[in-house]
């Protein structure tokens, strides 16, 4: 798991607006629609990263209606720590 929240997080050109999306949703879960406009971007965008995280077993939705809460998984929970070294080293300004 480290290795591929290295690579989602860090090494990839969407890295730093997911480390954005992770953040929200460690303070609190939302659904697409609030994280697009806490994060002030564009709805799909929000959509397609989401849907890397959840591939990747980062996050996880509530169910499958339009309105879907998206949750930090267990699993990602569980490796908290490597995610917050992360954070610390990505530049979060220019996603």
């Amino acid at each position: 798991m480290e290795g591929v929240l290295w690579h989602l997080l860090a090494s990839s050109r969407g890295g730093p607006t997911r480390v954005r999306i992770l953040q929200a949703l460690d303070e609190r879960p939302q659904n697409a629609n609030e994280l697009a406009t806490e994060l002030d971007m564009d709805y799909t965008t929000i959509r397609h990263h989401l849907d890397v995280l959840i591939d990747n077993n980062v996050v996880r939705r509530t169910d499958d209606d339009y309105a879907a809460t998206y949750l930090v998984t267990d699993q990602a929970r569980i490796n908290w720590d490597i995610i917050e070294e992360i954070f610390e080293t990505v530049d979060q300004e220019n996603p």
